[in-house]
């Protein structure tokens, strides 16, 4: 096992070489970048490696390049010197129409964070078991309230809310 980033990097790198892995630098993690026909093989050889949990789901809305990044931190429960690591593997999609293959079939702990940056920035994980909204009401998630064309009306009510239509087991 790797006892240092740059050691793990470089295996990562080795390992995921069918995939035309690019790293990018971050501070804290390692990013590996692969084209997004790529994203569930590569997932499915991290977690062969050992990357057996998503920490989290996220996405930066690239507006100028019409793009997304979207990215999985991904880490160890069960090895212990994996565990010390967390690896970012990314892909960049269309921003014009926003599909990303799930991996929840790799990690299920990606679930609720797909559906949370689906309702967040409108990205479709293809393949996703129930993508549903998570936390926002159908019309602050048509919003797309985390792109950056979101205008944010401070201090205002103005954003229309649908809470007396709000049924509890209708949405969630």
């Amino acid at each position: 096992m790797p006892a240092t980033a740059e050691e793990l990097q470089k295996s990562l790198l080795e390992a995921l070489k069918d995939y035309k892995p690019q790293v990018e630098p971050v501070k804290g993690y390692i990013d590996i970048v692969v084209p997004v026909e790529h994203l569930v093989e590569a997932a499915v050889k991290l977690k062969e490696l050992g990357f057996d949990h998503v920490i989290s789901v996220g996405a930066v809305d690239y507006i100028a390049k019409k793009q997304f990044k979207v990215m999985y931190h991904v880490t160890s429960y069960l090895n212990e010197d994996l565990s010390k690591f967390m690896v970012s593997l990314s892909t960049y999609i269309s921003r014009d129409n926003p599909h990303c293959p799930s991996l929840t079939r790799v990690w299920l702990s990606a679930e609720l964070q797909e559906r949370e940056t689906y309702e967040m920035f409108g990205i479709t994980f293809d393949g996703h078991p129930d993508l549903r909204l998570l936390l926002l009401t159908p019309v602050v998630a048509a919003l797309k309230p985390l792109r950056k064309d979101f205008v944010v009306k401070e201090e205002s009510d103005d954003i229309e809310t649908d809470y007396e239509a709000f049924e509890s087991s209708k949405w969630w």
